[in-house]
């Protein structure tokens, strides 16, 4: 069964950095639209990041534009999320997802989109 695993969460003050990895298992890495997601207490599932199979087409959430990178290696079946310049309102859960593509085109800051997700990894943004 397909599993996705995140790590790299932990506690960092503003203004640091941390890098988020996803690590994918039963599936062919090719194949996959990846996506990160956050999440907060009482608070609805948000799109931070999305790439596409090749790696070559990329869609940022406008709160995170020009400080998070989402990168894929396909080889080690891992999606990555680089976080800059981390800001209090950046502190949430996680997600990794996975998205089969299908016809017609979807979208990929729609959370609907995904197939498989991750548990979450914890990142928290002191001040």
């Amino acid at each position: 069964q397909v599993q996705l695993v995140e790590s790299g969460g932990g506690l960092v003050q503003a203004g640091g950095s941390l890098r988020l990895s996803c690590v994918a298992s039963g599936l062919a890495s090719s194949a996959y639209n990846m996506g990160w997601f956050r999440q907060s207490p009482g608070k609805e599932r948000e799109f931070v990041a999305a790439i596409s199979t090749s790696g070559l087409k990329i869609t940022t959430a406008d709160s995170v534009k020009g400080r998070f990178t989402i990168s894929r290696d396909n080889t080690k079946s891992t999606v990555y999320l680089q976080m800059t310049n981390l800001e209090a309102l950046d502190t949430a859960v996680y997600f990794c997802a996975a998205d089969l593509p299908r016809p017609p085109s979807e979208n990929p800051q729609s959370a609907e989109t995904y197939d498989y997700w991750g548990q979450g990894t914890q990142v928290t943004v002191s001040t």
